[in-house]
């Protein structure tokens, strides 16, 4: 299994036109949230709103600064919540984007496949016990 990545344009929410951000961002379905470094945002004028405690891959607990921008790939525009990244932090496309704009993960061909159609079934949830 490889790695995805894809094109993504960041705006401040309602601003269709003027200054943006576009870098080639980690799909990460392991993430629920998006990550830009925070000089980024800021340049759009993108400002956090609160903070929010996060449970890293190595176990450990980071707060982040929250705000929240639209996102633009694959011909589709999403608003999103995005976390305040340090400088020099790999852009990464979170699994909420994704599934807002319609995607899921193909793992194996490294690339991204629209939806059909968007479910509105109840998810079974399932016991462990």
């Amino acid at each position: 299994m490889g790695l995805t990545r894809i094109p993504v344009t960041v705006r401040k929410l309602g601003s269709k036109e003027g200054e943006s951000y576009t870098a080639t961002f980690l799909v990460d379905t392991g993430s629920m949230d998006s990550l830009v470094p925070a000089s980024e945002l800021r340049k759009l004028g993108i400002e956090p709103r609160r903070t929010e405690l996060y449970e890293m891959a190595s176990g450990q607990l980071q707060t982040f600064d929250i705000g929240f921008a639209e996102f633009t790939f694959l011909g589709k525009e999403v608003p999103v919540q995005i976390m305040f990244g340090a400088e020099n932090t790999e852009p990464i496309l979170g699994v909420i984007a994704l599934e807002q704009a319609g995607f899921v993960v193909d793992p194996v061909a490294e690339r991204l496949t629209k939806l059909p159609a968007r479910s509105l079934k109840p998810v079974a949830l399932k016991s462990v016990a």
